[in-house]
C-alpha cells in the first residue's frame, strides 16, 4: 500500500471480508489491491479493541476510527503536534521522528497524545501537503545546490547576462548573481561568491552535469575537471553531480531557479542594464526580499531558517578566498629563473635543471615542486623582464660556478677587444649580472659556429651601431654583414708639379 492514510471505508471492508466473509489475509489483500501487512495491521487493531463483526456493523465511520485508531470527531482533548516544527527539526543532523515523538509526549504529560505510529502517519500526511521541494529531508549544512537559470538578462550592448543560482538544501536560502557566460571560470567564480555569501562551507556541492565542470557524466562515477578538483581541495568539500536525467536529485536547485525567475528576473524585464556588473547589482538589491518572504505553510522564511538551521552547521571558510588559476610545466634554467608568459621569475637555485609546476592567477605566479610551493611572485605583464628575489640567488653559484662575470669577460677578451667590450656591456645592462648569462652563452655558441674572427668583427659592428643585445650580433653574422669590406677612403686631389703651370703669381 502506498504511504498514505488508509480510508476508514477501506478498513471497514477489510474487517467485513474477514469477519463476515471468512476470507484469508491473502485473499483480502488481492481483492482490495493492498498488501497482506496492511490487512494484518488493521485486523490486529480490531482484535486489540475487542471488536467483532456485529459490533463493527453497528459503528459509523467516526466511531470505528475512534475505536481502532484512538481518534474521533469528539476527541477535543487530544493535543496535536506542531507538524511544521517537526518538519523543520527533521533537517537537523541526528534528529529523527522517534526523538521528536518522545519530546512531544514529554511536553504534554497527563494529556492525550498520539501513539508513535499515528504520529508518523499524521506527519507524513502534512508533509505531502507541502510542495515537492519543501518535502525533501535535507540535513542542515549538508548540501548546496547550484545551477544556471534558463532565462537571461538583456544588456545595453545586445548581449545577455547569465544568472547563477545557489540554494541551501535545508533552508532553501538562495543566492544569485550575474556572469558573462557559463564557462568553468564563471561557474567556479560564482560558486566562490556564493560560499562567501553564506559565510561557510557545506559538505557537498550538487550541480547538474555541465560540461564546464564535469568532463564525463556518469550515473555512478562522474569525472570532474582538474580545476574543479582543485576548487574542492581548497574549500575541503566534495562535488556530487546529480544523476543524468534525474531532476529530482536537484529539486531544490530547480525550485530556487523558478523562484529567482519569478521574483527577481521578472521584475527586471523592463530595467535597462548597462553591463554584467549592473545586472549583478540589480539582482543583489532584490535578493534580500526573496529570502525574507515568509513561507505559506510553515513558520519563518528562508533567511530565518538559514540562521537557525544551516548557518550553525556550516564549516568555516578557508583563510584565503579561491582564485582562478592555470597550471604550466616550466623548467628552471641555468640562471635559476622560469619563464611564464614571456617573463622570467626566480626560483631557489638548487632547483636549476628541474621541471616545476607554475600556478598562474590574475595576481600571482606560484612555482611548485612536488606539490610544495617554492616561490611566489606578483605577476608581471612586462615581456622579456625579470622578477628576482635575492634569497633565491646562490652564494657562490654552485650549480654553475664556472660561469662568473669575470670568466665571461675574460673569455670575451680572448676572442678580441670588441667581443670583450660587448660582453662587459651586456652584463652591465642588468641589475644582476646573472641575467646576462644566457646572452653570453649565446655569444659563445656563435663563436663555435662562425669562428672567433667573425664574432670579433660582428661585435665591432654592433658596438659601432650602438646595438647591445645577443640577437643583434646573431643577425649580423646570419646576414654576413661582417664579411662586407668597407669602401676605401678617397684622398683629396692635389695638382701635380709641372713647368707649364704658371701658378697664381703669374696673374699679379
Amino acid at each position: 500500500m502506498p504511504q498514505q492514510r488508509m480510508d476508514i471505508r477501506m478498513i471497514k471492508d477489510i474487517l467485513r471480508l474477514k469477519y463476515h466473509g471468512g476470507l484469508s489475509h491473502a485473499a483480502i489483500a488481492l481483492s482490495l489491491s493492498i498488501s497482506k501487512g496492511v490487512v494484518a495491521k488493521y485486523l490486529g487493531l480490531a482484535g486489540a479493541a475487542g471488536l467483532d463483526w456485529r459490533a463493527i456493523a453497528e459503528l459509523d465511520e467516526a466511531g470505528l476510527e475512534r475505536r481502532l485508531l484512538g481518534r474521533g470527531a469528539g476527541d477535543d482533548d487530544l493535543v496535536e503536534p506542531d507538524y511544521a516544527h517537526v518538519h523543520v527539526e527533521l533537517r537537523r543532523k541526528g534528529v529523527t521522528l522517534m526523538l521528536l515523538w518522545a519530546e512531544y509526549r514529554a511536553a504534554h504529560l497527563g494529556r492525550r497524545t498520539w501513539a508513535y505510529t499515528q504520529f508518523c502517519e499524521h506527519y507524513k500526511r502534512f508533509a505531502r501537503s507541502l510542495k515537492r521541494s519543501m518535502r525533501q529531508h535535507r540535513r542542515a549544512g549538508e548540501k548546496l545546490f547550484i545551477d544556471y537559470a534558463g532565462p537571461t538578462l538583456a544588456l545595453a550592448d545586445g548581449s545577455r547576462a547569465q544568472v547563477f543560482v545557489a540554494a541551501m538544501g535545508a533552508s532553501s536560502y538562495t543566492f544569485a548573481c550575474a556572469t558573462a557566460d557559463q564557462s568553468m571560470r564563471s561557474w567556479l567564480g560564482a560558486l566562490a561568491r556564493a560560499l562567501a555569501f553564506y559565510g561557510g562551507v557545506p559538505q557537498l556541492i550538487v550541480p547538474d552535469n555541465p560540461r564546464a565542470l564535469v568532463s564525463q557524466a556518469c550515473r555512478y562515477e562522474p569525472q570532474l575537471n582538474a580545476t574543479v578538483r582543485e576548487f574542492a581541495r581548497h574549500y575541503s568539500i566534495s562535488f556530487l553531480p546529480a544523476r543524468p536525467f534525474l531532476p529530482k536529485d536537484k529539486a531544490t536547485a530547480e525550485s530556487a531557479v523558478q523562484v529567482v525567475t519569478r521574483w527577481i528576473l521578472a521584475r527586471l524585464r523592463h530595467t535597462a542594464l548597462a553591463d554584467v556588473p549592473a545586472a549583478d547589482a540589480a539582482i543583489a538589491a532584490l535578493l534580500p526580499g526573496l529570502n525574507e518572504r515568509r513561507f505559506q505553510k510553515i513558520d519563518g522564511s528562508r533567511a530565518s531558517l538559514f540562521a537557525s538551521l544551516d548557518a550553525p552547521a556550516l564549516a568555516s571558510l578557508p583563510a584565503q578566498r579561491w582564485q582562478w588559476a592555470t597550471f604550466k610545466t616550466v623548467k628552471a634554467h641555468i640562471d635559476y629563473h622560469v619563464e611564464v608568459d614571456f617573463h622570467r621569475y626566480s626560483v631557489p637555485h638548487p632547483l636549476v635543471g628541474l621541471e616545476l609546476q607554475a600556478r598562474v592567477t590574475d595576481a600571482l605566479v606560484e612555482v611548485l615542486h612536488r606539490g610544495q610551493r617554492v616561490a611566489c611572485h606578483a605577476r608581471s605583464a612586462r615581456r622579456g623582464g625579470f622578477t628576482t628575489l635575492d634569497e633565491h640567488m646562490p652564494a657562490a653559484h654552485r650549480a654553475h660556478k664556472q660561469w662568473t662575470p669575470e670568466r665571461l669577460i675574460h673569455w670575451g677578451g680572448e676572442v678580441g677587444p670588441s667581443t670583450g667590450a660587448f660582453v662587459t656591456q651586456l652584463l652591465q645592462r642588468f641589475r644582476h649580472p646573472e641575467h646576462g648569462y644566457r646572452s653570453c652563452l649565446g655569444l659563445l655558441s656563435l663563436a663555435k659556429r662562425y669562428g672567433p674572427a667573425r664574432l670579433e668583427a660582428a661585435c665591432a659592428i654592433a658596438l659601432g651601431l650602438g646595438a647591445g643585445y645577443y640577437r643583434h650580433v646573431r643577425d649580423i653574422l646570419n646576414n654576413g654583414a661582417d664579411l662586407v669590406k668597407p669602401a676605401k677612403e678617397q684622398t683629396p686631389w692635389v695638382a701635380p708639379e709641372h713647368d707649364n703651370l704658371r701658378g697664381a703669381s703669374y696673374f699679379h
